[in-house]
């Protein structure tokens, strides 16, 4: 393969790789051309692409940035990558049913959002829920907040009516009780001092 070939080959995978948000290493050894071209068939139904890479290729295409960097250390024998360009529960139920019907297809890791998936791993996501049963549950999570919202502030004013109605009941049991008493003796007027006698004169006395 010329040098330019090999370029071009390494930008297609770099531009693959930036439009992926899923990234599947799997080896395809003892797989026939046929059951080849049905995985990539299942695989583009499910939103991906699979592409057979030469691993010196892969290396140079995933450099040291990429979300395919972190898989470098399973950049050995055989290769087929898998881009995943939507939903990654959907993609991971057609990888892992192809190899539990094709035990020669082995899964070796896969990259989601920067987070390294083991085989295991990516068998657990494969029995997630997909993404529109999600949706469906969440719709139905929120269609029942307001129900439980309206209980909530239901029961929070009949507590505050039944604390009203006892205060006032409390206020009208006293009244009475005050009523009943009997009225304070109003308080005696001080007496006003006497007037002092007047002293005569001494004209007056003359």
């Amino acid at each position: 393969m010329r040098k330019p070939e090999k370029a071009e080959i390494v930008q297609e995978i770099q531009d693959r790789i930036e439009r992926s948000r899923f990234n599947i290493l799997a080896d395809f050894t003892g797989l026939k051309v046929e059951e080849v071209t049905r995985l990539r068939r299942q695989v583009q139904e499910a939103e991906g692409e699979v592409k057979v890479v030469k691993n010196t290729l892969l290396s140079r295409a995933a450099g040291k940035d990429s979300p395919m960097a972190h898989l470098s250390s399973h950049f050995v024998g055989p290769n087929a990558v898998t881009f995943g360009y939507g939903d990654p529960v959907t993609l991971a139920k057609v990888l892992i049913k192809f190899a539990q019907e094709k035990p020669q297809f082995k899964l070796k890791a896969g990259v989601l959002s920067g987070q390294v998936l083991t085989a295991a791993e990516l068998e657990a996501l494969s029995k997630l829920p997909d993404r529109e049963i999600l949706l469906a549950q969440f719709l139905g999570v929120l269609q029942g907040v307001p129900t439980a919202l309206v209980t909530v502030l239901a029961g929070v004013i009949r507590n505050l009516l039944n604390v009203l109605v006892a205060l006032k009941d409390k206020k009208a049991e006293s009244e009475p009780a005050a009523a009943a008493a009997p009225a304070e003796a109003p308080a005696e007027p001080e007496p006003e001092p006497e007037p002092e006698p007047e002293t005569p004169s001494p004209a007056a006395a003359e």
